[in-house]
């Protein structure tokens, strides 16, 4: 295991290496020239100007030179077959190997002070890699000679304020890699396909009994309900989790990350555990608010999406310690309004508060994400090294791997809306982001019981990052077994793909103001997933294993065997009919959804 003062001295050294400092002066010259600039992306239409005086929070990224270092620690503390397995890093180690070095920090803040900032200004985070600045778009404008507009989404309406092209002087290209709310315009939405009105669901109704016999081998039936309504009971039976009681008092933990205005009703959590899972009754999570985010209890003010990830992650995974995080801010927003009334990016307001904490809890479930390429790349990046930081202090991360199959989940190629952002409009399928991240674990849905993938399943390959090597052998497979020359410019074989894994995904019975409803998509698949993986940290922890991290790296190795492999069902999208789900990992399913028993077995 590596010290605390090894790290360090790693770090200096390296730092050393790559930059001299002796006799360096900071100058400030006067050209400038572009840093980012992107086409007008398709869907987006620009208005009028802003009012001079509406607030940006800038967010500048600061180099991270020794990443590269972390991304090793992480992958050799992940690595089942390596000696330093479970032995994750503590927050200043992390902060030590993301830190910018002293002639970036010392060259923005200049660049800042020129401009008549102070320290006083601005903030920044634990490892010194962003700096925030809030400033009237007036001054912003001056600071990127840049000019910004009022942006508006055509088809839902959401308005932005961002430029398509920012510039910086000459010498701090090499120090800034990204500035925003510049260039992006992705829109960052919950991945749900439907929510079905009260009729649809059931409104009274047996639970299937936890009977422990039904699901003894996870190959023998389900209770027949199950085909029509999932439930907690269904999930156990489903994932071989039957008759497993964690416990309340080992430091384990679970969370779910809420955005949007998307709050978790405590009342309708208590209906959902009288119904499904009693022994929770009058039990509830630890509410974390970032960056102002609320909460609100108005029963009229429950959201589908929150309510489903809290009432299933947290029943499944009940009695372990909890967590529901609320991140303030949505579109529409109101841009000629002078006050910051929405950033637009709520999810990375939540990456940086998370990082900040000493305690973070061991298995996290977000259900949002975006088309890839709305997001820029340098940006997207920076972001996924976040993840990357969680990873190797030990959390396992788990995103919906999105509700639209290969892009748009349109299969009539008349139809299909899967056109490159770059003035090219070349069809094209349409990764999803976060899902599309080495560091994290993507998890794909499916349907029925016995399962096969259903049909909205979001999958494929990154264009931003290349494929990992945990998964190219699995991966290698599957391309392998393509038929030529099929797809062929659709999507980049040699991309990171996606989804890991795969849960149920429709027909879950959650309560929804007041009242029993039917809902679906990968929202649902991610929190079923971080439940069952909750639980394998409970068998860890109770025998002084650490908890499982980064899970990744295990489950295309030693891990591989404690999945069910889902081999019918594809993913349509873009006018095709998508990838299908076949033998071994398929960019539809992953490697297929848990087996509890045999993971626990293998794991522990």
């Amino acid at each position: 295991m590596w010290s605390s003062s090894v790290v360090r001295r790693v770090v200096l050294t390296l730092a050393l290496a790559s930059f001299s400092l002796a006799g360096s002066t900071i100058h400030v010259p006067s050209t400038s020239t572009v840093k980012e600039s992107v086409l007008p992306p398709r869907g987006w239409a620009q208005h009028n100007r802003p009012h001079p005086d509406h607030k940006i929070e800038l967010r500048i990224g600061l180099p991270q030179p020794n990443f590269h270092i972390l991304e090793e620690h992480l992958y050799e503390i992940s690595d089942p077959f390596h000696e330093r397995y479970g032995q994750h890093l503590s927050k200043e180690e992390v902060e030590e190997l993301v830190a910018p070095h002293p002639e970036s920090i010392d060259s923005v803040t200049a660049w800042l002070a020129s401009h008549g900032f102070q320290e006083a200004d601005l903030e920044r985070s634990p490892a010194k890699d962003w700096v925030y600045l809030t400033v009237p778009v007036s001054v912003a404008e001056k600071l990127l000679d840049t000019t910004y507009y009022v942006w508006k989404h055509v088809e839902s309406g959401d308005e932005f304020v961002r430029t398509t092209s920012y510039s910086l002087p000459d010498h701090l290209h090499a120090h800034i890699d990204v500035i925003q709310p510049t260039t992006m315009f992705a829109r960052f939405k919950g991945m749900k396909t439907t929510i079905h009105s009260v009729e649809d669901a059931v409104k009274e109704f047996q639970p299937p009994k936890l009977d422990s016999s039904l699901n003894a081998d996870a190959h023998v039936p389900v209770d027949p309900t199950c085909n029509t309504t999932i439930t907690i009971s269904c999930l156990q039976q489903l994932y071989n989790a039957v008759g497993y009681t964690p416990s309340a008092n080992i430091n384990n933990s679970i969370g779910i990350t809420g955005y949007l205005e998307q709050f978790a009703n405590i009342q309708d959590l208590q209906s959902f555990y009288t119904e499904q899972r009693p022994d929770a009754l009058n039990t509830s999570f630890n509410f974390v608010s970032v960056k102002g985010g609320i909460n609100s209890q108005n029963l009229s003010e429950a959201g589908a999406e929150a309510n489903l990830d809290v009432q299933f992650a947290f029943g499944l995974s009940f009695p372990i310690k909890s967590t529901f995080w609320s991140t303030a801010g949505r579109p529409p927003f109101k841009p000629d309004a002078t006050e910051p009334e929405n950033s637009n990016e709520p999810y990375n307001d939540w990456l940086d508060f998370v990082l900040a904490q000493e305690e973070i809890p061991l298995v996290i479930s977000t259900s949002y994400g975006e088309a890839e390429q709305t997001v820029p790349k340098n940006y997207a990046r920076r972001a996924c090294n976040g993840f990357a930081q969680l990873g190797a202090r030990g959390v396992s991360l788990f995103f919906s791997s999105g509700d639209g199959g290969v892009g748009d989940g349109e299969s009539d190629p008349a139809l299909q809306q899967c056109f490159t952002n770059d003035g090219r409009n070349v069809t094209k399928f349409m990764p999803s982001f976060p899902a599309g991240c080495p560091f994290v674990t993507a998890v794909g849905g499916t349907v029925n019981v016995p399962e096969i993938a259903v049909d909205f399943s979001g999958g494929g390959f990154s264009d931003y990052w290349s494929q990992p090597k945990y998964q190219q052998n699995a991966v290698n497979a599957y391309l392998k077994k393509l038929p030529e020359g099929l797809y062929k410019g659709l999507f980049n074989p040699g991309g990171r793909a996606f989804p890991d894994v795969a849960a149920q995904g429709l027909r879950f019975r959650i309560w929804l103001n007041g009242v029993p409803r039917s809902i679906g998509g990968t929202s649902a698949s991610s929190p079923t997933f971080a439940g069952i993986v909750a639980l394998l940290n409970d068998a860890r922890l109770k025998k002084g294993q650490p908890p499982l991290g980064f899970l990744n790296p295990l489950i295309y190795s030693k891990g591989g065997d404690g999945f069910n492999d889902i081999v019918f069902g594809n993913n349509p999208g873009c006018g095709t009919p998508g990838f299908n789900a076949t033998k071994g990992w398929d960019p539809v399913t992953g490697l297929g959804t848990p087996n509890f028993k045999k993971l626990k077995d293998l794991l522990t």
